[in-house]
């Protein structure tokens, strides 16, 4: 690793930290903007309560101190690497968060994995035939999945293959009772209950990544050097994949950092409709529970996950143009 290089990722992880400070303020001051709290939700369950039961309860889960003091505390605790406590799962948020965070990653590497694979694909074959039927169909494609809302793909995927064909689970990572994942039984149950939930949220991105990289494709098409491989006899073929394609992965690196948040954003609608046990579930179900530790937990760490995925796609960025890393250190 050069000097540059490790200047550039010096620099990066600097900048995180006032970016993850913002990050908490503003997730603490929107949290504590929205009405109801833990107590309301309890008392609501109960039927009733009275005024001096709510009071109790506050001061029970810390709801009566000022916001300022909570804040400041909770800053503090992050210093011990403490997340809080959920006092409706009755559990450290900490241990919540590590439970169903490997659901929530299986579903997301899987469907960017799917988006970027299957829609690279797409983006070089309709930039290759440009203007055949072949690209209009592509495009056709793309643009229906670009347009059609996410929960309404994996709605009909649910009734197609689970309640019509019975081919495939509607909901859960695993079947109740099923072999555990450990064994070879267990990985091939997992893989089925993932394919639905994972081409739902592939779906959408996949048309995104055909629309960039054929928009790339084209523009790297009328650069000199494609000419000049012409001029010296290459195939098509393998000016497409070894010399257009190669140029063209720029926009779709930086492509996959800006998709990150938005997909752990989408993974809260997938994870609910196939019933996924992730944090977009667990965040779910702490809106809905006013647990306001809980989310905090979750919006933390899934900024972090973001941001530190964003700064490997920058040094990933880097790595695959130099002259980036040169530029900014």
């Amino acid at each position: 690793m050069n000097n540059s290089l490790f200047t550039y990722i010096a620099r990066r992880l600097l900048q995180l930290v006032p970016i993850v400070l913002l990050i908490i303020l503003v997730t603490y001051v929107l949290l504590r903007l929205a009405p109801g709290d833990l107590a309301d939700v309890i008392a609501g369950e109960s039927g009733s309560a009275t005024p001096e039961y709510m009071e109790q309860l506050r001061r029970q889960f810390n709801l009566d101190l000022p916001a300022s003091t909570v804040f400041f505390n909770y800053l503090k605790n992050l210093l011990h690497f403490d997340l809080g406590f959920s006092f409706r799962h009755g559990m450290p948020v900490a241990d919540l968060i590590v439970d169903r965070v490997g659901p929530t990653l299986v579903l997301m590497l899987t469907s960017i994995m799917l988006a970027t694979v299957i829609g690279v694909t797409l983006g070089v074959l309709s930039a290759r035939y440009r203007g055949s039927l072949l690209d209009e169909a592509i495009s056709l494609v793309s643009t229906l999945g670009f347009a059609t809302p996410v929960f309404w793909v994996g709605l009909v995927l649910i009734v197609i293959f689970s309640v019509n064909l019975r081919w495939l689970p509607s909901a859960g990572m695993t079947s109740i009772g099923g072999p555990p994942l450990a064994s070879w039984a267990g990985m091939a149950e997992l893989v089925r209950h993932l394919v639905l939930p994972a081409s739902t949220l592939a779906f959408f991105y996949l048309s995104i990544y055909v629309r960039v990289t054929r928009s790339a494709m084209l523009e790297v098409y009328g650069l000199d050097f494609v000419r000049t491989a012409r001029a010296k006899g290459l195939s098509e073929s393998r000016i497409a994949v070894k010399h257009v394609l190669r140029n063209a992965l720029l926009p779709v690196v930086t492509l996959t950092g800006l998709q990150l948040a938005s997909l752990l954003g989408g993974s809260i609608v997938i994870e609910t409709i196939f019933a996924w046990p992730g944090l977009g579930r667990l965040a779910y179900d702490a809106v809905f529970n006013r647990d306001i530790n809980l989310l905090m937990g979750v919006f933390l760490f899934s900024s972090l996950l973001v941001v530190f995925m964003n700064l490997l796609v920058d040094i990933l960025y880097a790595l695959l143009d130099p002259r980036i890393a040169g530029k900014r250190s």
